[in-house]
């Protein structure tokens, strides 16, 4: 049998708006007061019904948090920092994948609206923001998330990934690569096609360095193996001699299907980078170099400009933040490397 607010200021000693304060507005109601609230709301084993409240003031307590692929612990450290960042500050995470389809991203947005989420944080699949638009227009903050907002109409929570394949590239180049693969794909992705960016700029400017795209259909470690087993089977002077793969469960897929071969030595026949620094990099038979992505803190801040939008409503001020990028150098590139090196 539930228990009810009426229940509650009874053993209190308290009104029932006593109580709603406390539930609601803490910061009005003496510690006194409170503490003796909480301790009757634990003794007698108090619920709190959101449904009523949440139709009065028109939202949950709850953000949705829409990441490209479930997959990837990448977006799992990003999605735990954020939990542990709403939670601190009273509210919960509903948290959906669009795993590369623009309909489950669409039908995921659909369920926050049913569920008057309170704000929505999103790694959107394409360029085309409209949806997005209206939902701030109907009333719900958005913010996006390991995406830039290019005209800066939407907050955004981001990495320079131009500047992240750049910095793939660079180091590739100065280890005297001259054939280097880019592996990544759909372009549709933006943070695909900016690391592709940041690469071609430097092969661009660099003499008797070329670099080639071959294209992926997701950003799997399936993909990956399958892009390596296709190099594979290329005529040896035909093979690239550096890989940059768009993110890490990618350059995973590639050296297992390299290691497996036997015919092909990473870093001495193929050096290989990847990108977001998962467990998984680091762990590998051969530790792959990487850029590194602050996943951590990317999740807290997405939650806590969101935070700053709900309170402010139509005076929000739209904040832009990037994270730089950094280089993990391991053993995929420089053979014996024993200690990480940043830059």
């Amino acid at each position: 049998m539930s228990v009810s607010v009426k229940e509650v200021a009874r053993e209190a000693g308290v009104s029932v708006g006593t109580v709603s304060n406390v539930l609601n507005r803490p910061q009005v109601v003496s510690p006194t007061t409170v503490a003796r609230v909480t301790d009757a709301i634990d003794k007698l084993g108090f619920v709190r019904n959101d449904a009523a409240r949440q139709l009065r003031a028109g939202h949950s307590r709850s953000f949705g948090l829409v990441i490209l692929d479930a997959r990837n612990p990448f977006f799992m450290d990003i999605t735990q920092s954020a939990q542990h960042r709403a939670l601190s500050n009273g509210y919960t995470i509903l948290t959906g994948t669009s795993d590369g389809s623009e309909s489950t991203e669409q039908k995921l947005l659909d369920l926050f609206d049913e569920q008057r989420v309170a704000g929505v944080l999103i790694s959107p699949l394409h360029a085309d923001l409209s949806r997005l638009w209206r939902i701030r227009e109907a009333g719900t903050p958005v913010v996006l998330v390991d995406r830039g907002s290019g005209d800066r109409s939407f907050s955004s929570v981001s990495v320079d990934d131009v500047e992240g394949g750049r910095i793939a590239a660079r180091h590739l180049v100065d280890l005297g690569r001259k054939r280097i693969a880019f592996v990544g794909g759909p372009e549709t992705i933006e943070q695909v096609r900016h690391r592709l960016e940041g690469a071609r700029s430097i092969v661009s400017a660099t003499a008797e360095v070329s670099l080639e795209h071959v294209t992926t259909t997701s950003l799997s470690v399936l993909e990956g193996r399958r892009v390596g087993e296709l190099i594979l089977s290329r005529r040896q002077e035909d093979r690239p001699d550096a890989i940059f793969a768009a993110n890490d469960l990618l350059a995973l897929g590639v050296l297992q299907a390299l290691v497996m071969s036997g015919n092909v030595q990473v870093p001495e026949d193929l050096a290989l980078v990847g990108y977001d620094n998962i467990d998984f990099a680091e762990s590998a038979v051969v530790p792959i170099t990487t850029i590194s992505q602050p996943a951590a803190e990317i999740g807290r801040t997405a939650v806590d400009v969101l935070l700053r939008e709900a309170q402010a409503g139509e005076n929000a001020v739209r904040e832009q933040f990037v994270f730089a990028p950094k280089l993990v150098v391991r053993a995929s590139t420089v053979g014996n490397a024993s200690t990480p090196k940043r830059s």
